[in-house]
């Protein structure tokens, strides 16, 4: 009963919290953890604790039996074949890494070649970048205008020496979903592996392993109102099982490849997290298009020389990415301090890169450095898009304004 009222206590000032924090739409970058998952987590932090790598006394045995539940939950629920495909890492970054590095470390008597494409996070392009460094040949394809990648261009890319072709299931900035099972084809035509970073689909958009024909896939619990610090690698173990080094040294904790204490809580929280949003996906996968689509329009409507960017037939259900003619985008976030939004560019000055992203799209460099993203969650709800679309519209007048009004205030 103590913890019950505890976890209901926890619940409120979360529910409370969100209330009062300002419209958040900013759901890629990270999500809120759910309460039902903070509750299946607390009893691993406060009462069941123990190492599961400890087997000699009964609580680091349940431990291990635990995580062994989770494990077999997350694989069953991207539709794997086998526990053992799952190995717990500290997120997507760390997954991408053990894939790429730990397949091209395995794999390099084979060949020394491997193939990604411009648009991908850069917990992907920065271990190419770094195998590049190390003598490997990478080669990154280009995308077409909707940020879709180009399968000539991969299939004319792909040699006999390459060993892993990593693709995104889809993109932070935009949404757009890739053509994986067609491109599965192409790379296990050549004899490589396929690797999908999923982090950005898991929780809006189907993802079956097996139907996208994948050889490596990561997720990220924290993308799918899931707890941080806590993701997977699936590797599959069929046709045949597929062998990688570990990145991370130690005492040979997740068969080897990922030393380190187990996130026992983490785990737990990412396979509730699973489970949650399988049982609620086409309804929510509805619910949030229509509120994303609510507000573009909106948008859209409100502002003369709006544009969407991405794929509007093939993305991700929660995302609008929008660019604004002859707005400065550093200037209209820092115009909406009660909005929770993103922008795809480098801001690491006062005068912001426009998006690799967009510019890979084949944008102008004005409109990408222009954009805006807006992705919608869970507790999203009609009031707070009708209430953001109407700020974003008044902001974004109101910038566009402002030249004019200085002009006619320097006459004076």
């Amino acid at each position: 009963m103590g913890r019950r009222r505890h976890v209901s206590s926890v619940t409120g000032k979360m529910i409370a919290a969100m209330m009062n924090r300002p419209i958040y739409f900013d759901c890629n970058a990270t999500t809120p953890c759910d309460p039902r998952v903070v509750e299946a987590m607390l009893p691993y932090m406060t009462e069941s604790f123990a190492n599961p790598t400890t087997r000699n006394h009964r609580p680091g045995r349940d431990a291990a039996t635990v995580l062994e539940r989770a494990r077999a939950a997350v694989d069953r629920l991207l539709g794997g074949s086998a526990a053992s495909e799952i190995v717990f890492t500290a997120g997507a970054t760390e997954a991408n890494n053990l894939a790429l590095l730990g397949a091209a470390d395995a794999l390099k008597g084979r060949g020394r070649h491997l193939i990604s494409q411009a648009t991908e996070h850069a917990s992907v392009l920065e271990p190419l970048a770094a195998l590049e460094r190390r003598g490997w040949e990478i080669s990154l394809v280009g995308v077409d205008e909707r940020g879709r990648v180009r399968l000539d261009e991969l299939e004319a890319a792909l040699r006999d020496d390459t060993v892993v072709v990593s693709l995104m299931l889809a993109n932070n900035e935009t949404g757009t979903i890739q053509p994986v099972v067609r491109a599965a084809d192409l790379v296990h035509a050549r004899g490589a592996l396929l690797h999908c970073d999923a982090a950005q689909g898991v929780g809006k958009i189907p993802v079956h392993v097996g139907e996208l024909d994948v050889d490596l896939l990561t997720l990220s619990a924290h993308k799918f109102y899931g707890p941080k610090g806590v993701g997977a690698l699936w590797i599959r173990h069929r046709r045949p099982p597929i062998s990688l080094l570990p990145v991370i040294h130690g005492g040979g904790q997740e068969k080897g490849l990922r030393s380190g204490t187990p996130n026992v809580p983490g785990a737990v929280g990412m396979a509730r997290a699973m489970e949650l949003v399988t049982d609620e996906e086409d309804a929510e996968r509805t619910r949030v298009a229509a509120l994303r689509d609510r507000l573009e329009a909106s948008i859209i409507n409100g502002v003369d020389g709006s544009s969407p960017n991405g794929d509007a037939a093939n993305r991700l259900p929660n995302t609008s990415n929008l660019s604004f003619a002859g707005v400065e985008i550093n200037a209209l976030l820092a115009s909406l301090p009660d909005l929770a939004v993103n922008t795809g560019s480098a801001c690491a000055s006062a005068h912001p890169e426009a998006s690799p992203v967009l510019v890979a799209m084949g944008i102008p460099d004005e409109l990408a450095g222009s954009s805006l993203r807006l992705s919608l969650g869970r507790f999203t709800t009609d009031e707070e898009v009708d209430r953001a679309a109407a700020r974003i519209i008044e902001e974004v007048m109101r910038l566009r304004d402002m030249p004019t009004r200085m002009g006619r205030g320097s006459h004076r």
